[in-house]
């Protein structure tokens, strides 16, 4: 993506969700929305993170709008499948779309995508965001972040990271993490996340960075090993396990997020009441509490569509660093 839409993203969604065709408008008058059953697009399978966040916001929005808020899953192409129906839908915000790391990843990785990143699409608010754990396997000699690095260093080319694919952001902070610490490691990419979290319980590789959602269970039981976690605080449910900056490594910056988007042009009046609805919901004890059930950590407070843009940007902007400085590439 040229640098010219990450300086200027924010805006041109701004200004997006305020162009639409005046027929989008007179289909859906705020004040009639929604006229249909609404769905949210989840571009993986059933049971993984987005599809477990938009299955825990749809019902309340289905109370809300008096109107069904269907899950659609739409799993392939790295998320573009998924994406590309989103972008292509009608501006009447009767379609809605769950984004994660994959949408800041991808503009980054592929020289060209069926939609425009910056353009195509509304945000609509932040869900949630969650750390990446860096964790071995029991049997692997290594109590602390220090402990592998000198295990790997002393063994070369022989300690295995598993992954959920190139070009995922796991595979990218385990990329992050070999460069700041010099080491020479095997990479083993597995078709997502959660392959790769069972490949680490099974043994078939040494370590893997993952997502809390998916390892949480896993290491409460003892058969996974958490070193660290990625991002600049402790995660609140594993307060013993220091970031991988207080080891020493704030290079390892990957870590993941969750969000709503709309097609670019949806009248702001509907992003809006979807944003209230959303946020409304997300700030509540009962909401906070099904995250913490689940091992994502909330947005703490609601964010408006204007600083999910914002923050969309920001990501665009990280994850592009860490795509040039790893040299991540679809293999």
């Amino acid at each position: 993506m040229p640098a010219l839409h990450h300086a200027t993203l924010a805006a041109t969604w701004l200004a997006a969700t305020m162009l639409f065709p005046a027929s989008a408008l007179a289909q859906a008058k705020p004040g009639a929305y929604p006229q249909r059953p609404v769905r949210i697009i989840v571009a993986y399978a059933p049971g993984g993170g987005s599809d477990q966040l938009a299955r825990l916001v749809a019902p309340r929005l289905s109370e809300q709008f008096g109107q069904q808020f269907v899950i659609d899953n739409r799993p392939g192409g790295n998320t573009l499948i998924a994406m590309q129906l989103i972008a292509e839908a009608p501006a009447d915000g009767h379609t809605l779309g769950v984004v994660d790391t994959a949408f800041a990843i991808n503009p980054a990785l592929m020289a060209k995508l069926p939609y425009d990143s910056a353009r195509a699409f509304a945000p609509v608010t932040l869900m949630a965001t969650s750390p990446f754990v860096l964790v071995v396997h029991p049997a692997v000699a290594a109590k602390s972040v220090a402990d592998l690095v000198a295990l790997a260093k002393a063994k070369p080319g022989q300690i295995s990271f598993s992954s959920a694919g190139p070009g995922t952001g796991t595979r990218i902070a385990s990329d992050q993490f070999s460069k700041a610490a010099g080491l020479s490691i095997i990479q083993v990419p597995y078709k997502g996340g959660s392959p790769s979290a069972a490949a680490l319980v099974g043994g078939e590789v040494n370590a893997s960075f993952a997502t809390l959602p998916l390892m949480f269970t896993q290491i409460k039981a003892g058969r996974a090993r958490a070193l660290a976690v990625t991002g600049n605080r402790r995660y609140s449910q594993l307060p013993e396990v220091p970031t991988l900056a207080e080891a020493g490594y704030r290079e390892v910056t990957a870590s993941g997020f969750w969000g709503v988007v709309a097609p670019a042009g949806v009248p702001p009046a509907i992003l809006d009441r979807l944003n209230q609805a959303m946020t409304g919901y997300l700030t509540t004890p009962e909401m906070r509490e099904a995250l913490v059930q689940r091992h994502f950590e909330s947005a703490q407070s609601g964010m408006t569509a204007a600083a999910f843009g914002s923050f969309l940007q920001a990501e665009l902007a990280r994850w592009k660093k860490a795509v040039q400085d790893t040299g991540a590439r679809l293999e």
